[in-house]
């Protein structure tokens, strides 16, 4: 495999230019709607965009900062946390759980962040072959403190887009939500996947991996975002029926 293609800086430029898009966007809907959902997402996505700027400087210098690469490693394994942060409070009626799930994911992030400035970081190299490698070995603080909040975020993005599938899929004017519901998961599968195997040093395929999940997973969470295109076609519905 040409590792070089592979690990080249266009890769996280690419997500990085996307993911600003979409962090407009999503926060154009959050504006219009004050819902806290479109504001996890948000942030979720600008914590995606941020490190993948990260990672193309990286590669395009051929250098980490450790600085730079302290946040980098927390920031880049905490976004989907905040990503399920956005589904739980989507799916759940009261806020409390979002709440909660909010709380949790601040809680572990700050612990992380701690923990990467106050231990001693092994050999950087650039971004593709670095993973958390440089944080200790496997199992240890704080390199395991990412399984914590990354963890949890994928349950939630995986079950919440799990159950609003089977929850929409019965209601044709609100199909749509289910094929957006279909999208997130399948974008949650390739990030984890790719995630999980950067944390184990398998890191060649990680920049594209991220760019084609990130623009799965936000088609997915802007078409999922609204319920007004189903309720504009249930009364479109109606009126034909009256008529």
């Amino acid at each position: 495999m040409d590792t070089a293609f592979w690990s080249h800086w266009a890769w996280p430029a690419a997500t990085a230019v996307l993911g600003y898009v979409y962090v407009a966007l999503l926060f154009k809907q959050w504006l219009d709607r004050r819902k806290p959902h479109q504001l996890a997402w948000a942030v979720g996505f600008l914590m995606y965009a941020v490190a993948a700027t990260m990672e193309t400087w990286s590669e395009a210098a051929q250098y980490w900062n450790p600085t730079v690469y302290r946040f980098y490693i927390v920031i880049a394994a905490s976004l989907v946390g905040f990503l399920g942060l956005g589904t739980v409070y989507l799916v759940f009626k009261n806020r409390i759980w979002g709440h909660l799930f909010l709380a949790y994911s601040l809680i572990v992030t700050g612990i992380f962040l701690y923990g990467t400035f106050t231990t001693t970081l092994g050999p950087l190299e650039p971004g593709i072959t670095v993973g958390g490698l440089p944080l200790g070995e496997s199992g240890t603080f704080p390199r395991y403190m990412s399984m914590f909040v990354s963890i949890p975020g994928s349950i939630a993005l995986l079950g919440g887009s799990a159950w609003s599938v089977v929850k929409f899929w019965p209601k044709p004017e609100y199909r749509y939500r289910s094929w957006a519901n279909v999208m997130i998961f399948v974008g949650t599968l390739v990030i984890a996947g790719a995630g999980s195997m950067a944390r184990t040093g398998k890191t060649v395929g990680l920049y594209p991996a991220e760019m084609v999940a990130s623009a799965i997973l936000l088609a997915g969470f802007l078409m999922a975002g609204t319920l007004d295109k189903g309720a504009r076609k249930v009364r479109k519905r109606l009126e034909s029926e009256r008529s």
